[in-house]
Parts: structure tokens; C-alpha cells; sequence
């Protein structure tokens, strides 16, 4: 797989995203890397992940980048891969996290655990509130109910460790790139009625429709790079 993710495939998939949508032309903040990374790692092409950072790193920075502007792009990277493996399971996540550390030059490797371990449950279950709401919108309590009804450790689980251990710390990976990274992850896994909840939760989070449109388009190009055959239509977004 890695001799197939080329410089072109990536300049390829770097073309779907808006240009217009590039934060203050800083590289690290146009999202279809990260897109393109998960979509990787859900489609159980590990091999593939590490070369998202080597071409961000030769081909996207400028050559006197900062190691300060690299480590953003590593971490976001690692952040988006962590969190998706909630999705797309976290062997994918595993094998993605070992191939991309290995690939990673020193300066760049994490050395310290991110999240706050000396928050308690009960704080991490107000930030899964506050995500998950920002998410579903008007729909959040009635998928909770949902949820809760059907089992109701699922329900606990998805909001206090999905969104408030998992997904919920944001400072190195934001709200909309912490979405589109679950968006690329199940459009890799087939999962029609998730892919349609957050690509209007993309939205919710801030994303245009043009947007949410070209992070749909990237992670469908790269899941099929990797062979992924859908049984079911990946669902349009809600213009």
C-alpha cells in the first residue's frame, strides 16, 4: 500500500478541499491530511498512515519549518487516528499509532500522556455533554434516549469516554477536525446511518457545505485506493 500513496495521489485528494477554506494559508490547519490519515488507518491500510506525515513534512511545510510547526502536524495526526479507533476499532488505531511512530523522527515522537487523568468521571461526562450536543444538535437527547433504552451502558459510554475522554479534549485536534475524523472513519466502514449523522454533525461543528462535501469525497477516494467495497450508498450531505 505505501508504494501506491504517492505525492500525486496526495496532491490529488489536497485539490477536493476548498482552498478557499485554508486558516490564514497555515498548512496544518487544511484538514484533508487528516482526512486522508484516518481513512488510512479505518480502511486497515497502516502502512499507508506514515506516509501522510512524510509528505506533509517534505512536500507541504516549508523547508525551514519549525520543529514547533511539525509537531502540530504529528499530533494532529496521532490525535485523529486515537480518536477515530473508537469507530474503525482499535487494532486499526493500534497498527496506524505503531507503523506512524516508527516513522516518526524523534523530536517528533509524544512523550507524556495528553488528557487530563486527574479529572474525575463526572468532568469528563460534562465535556462529552457539551460535544456530543454541539454534535447532534436538536437530535442529542433523543439519540441518548435511544441509546439508553437499547443498553444503557452504551449510552454512558458513548458520551462520558467517547465524548468526553475520547473525543472531548480539543487542544490539539479541533471540534471540526475531531469531526471530520469521524466522518472519514465511517465512510471506511460502511456504516450508513452514522455517516449520515455526522456529516450534518460536521455542520453543526461549523464546516460549509462545500466542506463537508470535499471531506466526504476525500475519505471515499482513499477508502477505495485501499479496496473498500460499499454494500450500502454513502449517504449525501444535507445541503
Amino acid at each position: 500500500m505505501a508504494s501506491t500513496v504517492t505525492t500525486v495521489f496526495f496532491n490529488q485528494l489536497k485539490a477536493i478541499y476548498p482552498a478557499s477554506s485554508s486558516r490564514n494559508g497555515v498548512v496544518s490547519t487544511v484538514p484533508w491530511y487528516i482526512v486522508a490519515a484516518v481513512a488510512l488507518s479505518a480502511s486497515n491500510k497502516a502502512d499507508g498512515v506514515p506516509r501522510v506525515l512524510e509528505h506533509m513534512l517534505n512536500e507541504e511545510l516549508p523547508k525551514d519549518a519549525k520543529v514547533e510547526d511539525q509537531m502540530v502536524v504529528a499530533r494532529k495526526l496521532r490525535e485523529a487516528i486515537f480518536k477515530s479507533g473508537l469507530i474503525s476499532g482499535y487494532p486499526k488505531a493500534i497498527n496506524s499509532l505503531v507503523a506512524l511512530h516508527e516513522a516518526t523522527p524523534e523530536p517528533l515522537r509524544e512523550t507524556e500522556i495528553l488528557r487530563d487523568t486527574n479529572k474525575s468521571l463526572a468532568e469528563y461526562d460534562e465535556k462529552g455533554k457539551i460535544f456530543w450536543t454541539s454534535v447532534y444538535g436538536d437530535t442529542s437527547n433523543n439519540l441518548y434516549d435511544m441509546l439508553y433504552k437499547v443498553y444503557p451502558d452504551l449510552a454512558w459510554f458513548s458520551r462520558t469516554v467517547g465524548y468526553g475522554i475520547t473525543y472531548g479534549p480539543m487542544e490539539y485536534l479541533s471540534p471540526l477536525e475531531t469531526s471530520y475524523s469521524l466522518v472519514a472513519a465511517l465512510i471506511a466502514g460502511d456504516t450508513p446511518q452514522q455517516i449520515a449523522w455526522h456529516l450534518a454533525g460536521a455542520k453543526r461543528c461549523g464546516a460549509s457545505s462545500e466542506e463537508v462535501q470535499a471531506v466526504r469525497s476525500i475519505a471515499i477516494e482513499v477508502a477505495k485506493h485501499c479496496g473498500i467495497q460499499w454494500k450500502n450508498p454513502v449517504p449525501e450531505i444535507d445541503l
